[in-house]
């Protein structure tokens, strides 16, 4: 399956608890942390719900 890293690129200060939860679940620890994920269904989901706070690249 194809991969995407996922970087963090804004703080979740001010944000939504469900934004908060959502990039934790993502298991994104800190600001500009980057995690590797498979490209399934379920993470493509949160990324869209918190596309305003990270960034994606295909690898």
């Amino acid at each position: 399956m194809p991969s995407i890293k996922i970087t963090q690129v804004k703080s979740t200060i001010d944000k939504t608890k469900r934004q908060k939860a959502t990039v934790a679940a993502l298991g994104i620890k800190k600001l500009n942390h980057s995690v590797v994920k498979e490209v399934t269904p379920q993470i493509m989901g949160m990324v869209a719900k918190v596309r305003h706070l990270i960034i994606v690249e295909e690898i």
